[in-house]
């Protein structure tokens, strides 16, 4: 595998991920959605199947991980090459972020007549401005849940747990699997197990975080959120942002572990 595919797959791969499972985020985020309001069990097939059209895009040139807790729980199991590790997180770091800057692109008149809204933001005025301002001292914006995730109950420690487990949970499952014929990532079979995975995921452990497991997933639309030129937008929220990071790559790792022990 070359670092060209590598690189082609895993940003192709990854931004269609982020597209569709950003724009269910977006779907039920909007008043102006036919989708809004739909709700977790919504969210929760969307997600699976933004992994299911990711992976299936991508299977055949990268391997499709679309992740970096996967790549390093593929390392840590030695299905991948350590020195191939930095590409595929570059790769879908770049890839995050062009599919949050597509679901922006899709759902643009959604973004600014969600972010007028004063039901949403307030109305005009002095007393609005300081409002709107202390709202985003407190925590994430409006629109940030179609970016990134943000916890229920702010509790770090509970947090990261609800991280690394369902992370652990996800690579353990890919890893036990089986992979293909070179090693590196799932076959057609695997790809669509791994989609209702992540469904399972996402509907039994989902909720206390939104079920990042993924830094890429988080980290990329969240630094989106940060740049796009969005009215009244609010918070990006960085002082949770380690969290979706470092939970996942530590349960990558922690399921790369298991599956050594007990599965090798």
């Amino acid at each position: 595998m070359s670092s060209s595919d590598i690189f082609i797959g895993e940003f192709i791969g990854t931004a269609v991920l982020i597209l569709l499972g950003g724009g269910v985020c977006a779907a039920v985020t909007f008043k102006r959605s036919k989708a809004y309001q739909a709700g977790w069990v919504a969210i929760a097939f969307g997600w699976g199947m933004a992994v299911l059209t990711g992976a299936y895009i991508s299977a055949g040139v990268s391997g499709a991980h679309l992740n970096p807790a996967v790549t390093i729980g593929l390392a840590v199991e030695g299905g991948a090459e350590w020195g191939d590790v930095p590409l595929y997180i570059v790769s879908q770091m770049a890839g995050a972020m062009l599919g949050a800057t597509l679901v922006w692109a899709v759902y643009y008149g959604q973004f600014h007549a969600h972010l007028n809204d004063r039901e949403i933001v307030g109305g005009p005025g002095a007393q609005d401005t300081a409002v709107a301002d202390r709202k985003e001292a407190a925590g994430p914006g409006p629109v940030l849940g179609i970016f990134s995730t943000a916890p229920e109950i702010r509790n770090s420690a509970q947090n990261i747990t609800t991280e690394i487990v369902a992370t652990a949970v996800l690579v353990l499952a890919i890893l036990t699997q089986g992979l293909n014929n070179d090693g590196k990532g799932l076959g057609p079979l695997g790809v669509l197990i791994t989609a209702f995975v992540v469904v399972s995921i996402g509907l039994s452990l989902g909720g206390p975080t939104g079920y990042a497991i993924n830094p890429a997933r988080d980290l990329g639309p969240r630094t989106v959120h940060a740049l796009l030129p969005l009215p009244n937008k609010g918070s990006s929220d960085w002082a949770y942002a380690w969290v979706p990071v470092a939970g996942p790559l530590i349960g990558g790792a922690l399921a790369g572990g298991i599956y050594n022990i007990a599965f090798a």
